[in-house]
């Protein structure tokens, strides 16, 4: 669910002190984007699942990234409807649980 190699990665690259302000900005800005998502508007899904799968990605959230993929490619072929956000949403939390919870038995 968390590709936790790349959580030390991206923590090794800016630094332990900026670390936290990284994942507090992370979660603004996807759970802003989740809301989005919440509304079930599939104006912009495709849009909103490709910013969602980069962020996942830089964060390690290996599951979330790769569903926000599969929901992104549906969208780019005229299939949002068939987006299963339930899925998508549920995900994100079960990984921002593991995440969080995790989190600080790691560092």
């Amino acid at each position: 669910m968390i590709d936790w190699s790349r959580v030390t990665e991206l923590r090794d690259e800016i630094g332990a002190e900026d670390f936290e302000e990284v994942v507090e900005i992370f979660l603004e800005e996807v759970e802003e984007v989740i809301g989005k998502l919440q509304s079930d508007d599939r104006g912009t899904l495709e849009q909103d699942l490709h910013f969602l799968k980069g962020s996942a990605l830089n964060l390690g959230f290996q599951s979330f990234s790769s569903k926000c993929q599969d929901g992104e490619s549906l969208s780019a072929r005229g299939e949002a409807s068939t987006v299963d956000l339930k899925e998508i949403l549920a995900l994100y939390e079960n990984s921002k649980t593991s995440f969080l919870g995790e989190l600080p038995t790691r560092f």
